[in-house]
């Protein structure tokens, strides 16, 4: 009796699983929270809709004690999930960003963007480029988001993401530097484990063979149309437009057991060889893996993490 089990094409768990007849299997990052006055944080969230064509919000978090007029750094989050999982709705971003608002005293504009398979890059960053000019719209206060308009400061811009998410921060800066976001001051740049990869082992970064081609193809799924791993989209330090980078300040978060690790290093060299100008620093953490402080973010690490984060958005 044949099997009625459908057979697989792709299988990324613990993240999701591609069936040949085309069902989608996503293993996590699926449930969602509704935006909501956090108790715990005193920070506020709604949702509103950017992109209507697509059916694209972006989550805005305020706190709750900013007062009338009175203006906030702005930051723009670009949540990770290889491309493929996650949302920005989701409880673990949800629980970072109002966590983070708290912590930085910032107005935040979390981006949802469309996923793989179902939308291959570069879906993706032209959505996050479209939210861009969304938010760029209220520079004048006269978008369509009051909050944006009363509290956000436009000469106080940050661009940060996790994993692919800071894969598509790095692009938007780099994009920004190429076409620009009038009125927009991009201040700086913060990096969480960042998705970038290459064809040839940099540093102390793993020659598994095994582990190199499960990056590879995730990217290659996520983008069937790439030219591979030296592809600029995902191997930054080949990008002819790497010194573009619009902002003076960058911070890349690297995990010690990440396999992830090296890369963020590589990149962070590369800006200071090719005289980019700007200030870049590398914070690595000991003993954790890829984005450990989204899973356990009451860990001492975590904390010291956010703490940092914080720290970059708050200085002058």
């Amino acid at each position: 009796m044949a099997s009625t089990q459908p057979e697989i094409a792709y299988d990324f768990s613990p993240m999701l699983i591609v069936y040949k007849d085309g069902k989608v299997n996503r293993l996590m990052g699926n449930d969602i929270v509704p935006p909501s006055l956090d108790p715990k944080t005193n920070v506020d969230s709604k949702d509103v809709v950017y992109s209507p064509e697509n059916s694209l919000s972006v989550r805005l978090y305020i706190p709750k004690n900013v007062t009338q007029g009175q203006k906030l750094p702005l930051l723009v989050y670009f949540h990770g999930g290889g491309f493929c999982i996650e949302s920005p709705f989701s409880p673990l971003y949800h629980n970072y960003i109002n966590s983070l608002v708290a912590e930085a005293n910032i107005v935040v504009v979390s981006v949802q963007y469309r996923r793989a398979p179902e939308s291959h890059l570069p879906c993706a960053y032209d959505d996050s480029w479209k939210a861009l000019k969304w938010v760029a719209s209220h520079v004048n206060g006269s978008g369509p988001e009051d909050w944006l308009n009363s509290h956000a400061d436009f000469e106080k811009v940050f661009f940060s993401g996790d994993s692919a998410g800071a894969n598509i921060a790095h692009r938007m800066g780099i994009k920004s530097g190429i076409e620009k976001l009038e009125g927009v001051n991009v201040e700086g740049i913060v990096l969480c484990h960042p998705y970038f990869w290459g064809n040839e082992a940099v540093g102390n970064e793993t020659s598994d063979a095994k582990s190199r081609k499960f990056i590879e193809t995730l990217w290659r799924f996520a983008y069937p149309e790439t030219t591979g791993c030296d592809d600029p989209w995902i191997n930054p330090v080949v990008d002819r437009d790497l010194s573009k980078l619009s902002c003076r300040r960058v911070l890349v978060f690297v995990a010690e057991k990440d396999l992830l690790c090296a890369r963020g290093w590589y990149y962070h060299q590369k800006l200071k060889e090719i005289g980019w100008g700007g200030e870049v620093e590398v914070f690595e953490t000991k003993g954790e893996d890829h984005v450990f402080h989204l899973f356990n973010p009451a860990g001492e690490n975590a904390e010291a993490m956010l703490k940092k984060t914080a720290a970059f958005y708050l200085r002058n």
